[in-house]
């Protein structure tokens, strides 16, 4: 809904196919945070058995453990993409969503370590809220996220808007 009121637009497809594509995306966004809170914490791990499994040289291992910090962020991007780019009621560029996603990407990843960083060295919830502490901070994590999240959405509809203004300004100035 964010994304349609960004560019302006009613949502005119049908509540299956409108609540289909949420659906979709929110166990893409689980997968993401899942495979972006893994990769770091058991790559080596998952490495050294699917390359043993698979009966690979070290070589790889050594690869993969430098490209485990390298796929997350892809990940993130791809999926901040594919959101920006088929989540609103309007035909979009593959492209033109790029911009949106990146800041998007890169900012979920310091609002992320920032947050992190932040509970972890002077945010005392156990202490005050006790057991419910862990609950009030994934909540308060969440909500950055998604902020995050829509302006980056926010972003490629205001660069969308200007795009067209610039172009009717073109066409209008043109001569027939």
């Amino acid at each position: 809904k964010a994304l349609n009121l960004s560019y302006f637009k009613e949502e005119d497809r049908s509540f299956v196919v409108a609540r289909g594509m949420s659906i979709v995306f929110t166990i893409m966004l689980i997968a993401v945070l899942v495979v972006a809170l893994v990769l770091p914490v058991f790559g080596q791990q998952i490495g050294t058995f699917a390359f043993s499994y698979l009966g690979l040289e070290a070589g790889f291992l050594k690869l993969f453990n430098s490209l485990r910090w390298i796929i997350t962020p892809i990940l993130i991007f791809v999926v901040f993409s594919l959101i920006y780019w088929l989540v609103p009621n309007i035909k979009i560029q593959f492209k033109s969503v790029f911009f949106g996603a990146a800041f998007s990407t890169i900012g979920w990843i310091i609002t992320s370590v920032g947050f992190s960083y932040y509970v972890s060295s002077y945010g005392n919830y156990s202490s005050t809220y006790g057991s419910i502490g862990a609950i009030i901070v994934l909540m308060m994590w969440l909500y950055f996220s998604g902020i995050i999240l829509m302006l980056g959405g926010q972003i490629n509809a205001v660069m969308s808007e200007r795009r067209e203004a610039i172009l009717e300004k073109n066409r209008s100035s043109a001569p027939d």
